[in-house]
């Protein structure tokens, strides 16, 4: 019987050592993060981020345009004035006063100035804190000639106090016994309205 050749093995084809694959995957890396780092520092090394106003919507849901000017609502019955008299003509203080309630306005009985008070030849509207909006609605309904101030101290009535009140009207000899040269509102306690321009930011240098 003939005896069989034992089969000749197979040369292993050699395998990369984990040494020379860590050295090719840093290699890789090392590439990844220089053209990473050229790219920020051609850009400057700042990004930049754009991002929309907030945009309002009405009750109905349509939105609102920022550049349109609107319109507030004012109510020339939600302060109270005083009218006090330093023109030194009777019944004009009481004349004021009727004229402004019949346009719609809230104002308290008229009083007269505190002794020694020099009488004015311009009417002064004075206001409290919190009421500046308030005055400048009484000045335009004057006629847009008057005074405005803040409220002197001690207040110069013959009480020396204005009540409820927050608008303080010393009446002079222009305005005495004259009709009102501006009404503003419907008279009656209707509201007057107010146009706000939309307001613009300049970019930042």
């Amino acid at each position: 019987m003939s005896q069989q050749r034992p089969r000749a093995s197979r040369p292993s084809l050699p395998s990369a050592s984990n040494g020379t694959l860590g050295a090719v995957v840093a290699v890789v890396a090392l590439l990844l993060g220089f053209l990473i780092l050229r790219d920020v520092q051609a850009d400057g090394g700042s990004a930049t981020i754009t991002t929309n106003p907030p945009t309002e919507t009405l009750p109905g849901g349509e939105p609102v345009d920022p550049n349109v000017p609107t319109t507030t609502v004012f109510s020339i019955n939600g302060f109270k004035i005083q009218v006090a008299n330093a023109s030194g003509l009777a019944g004009s203080a009481g004349e004021m006063t009727l004229n402004l309630q019949k346009a719609g306005y809230v104002v308290q009985p008229a009083a007269n100035v505190a002794a020694g008070t020099a009488k004015r030849s311009k009417t002064g509207v004075f206001y409290l804190a919190g009421c500046e909006a308030n005055a400048q609605n009484v000045v335009d309904v004057l006629g847009g000639g008057a005074d405005l101030a803040a409220m002197p101290s001690p207040i110069p009535t013959e009480t020396g106090s204005i009540g409820e009140a927050c608008v303080l009207i010393l009446l002079g000899t222009d305005l005495a016994n004259k009709p009102l040269q501006g009404i503003v509102g419907g008279g009656e306690g209707q509201a007057a309205t107010t146009t706000v321009a939309p307001t613009t930011t300049a970019p930042s240098e």
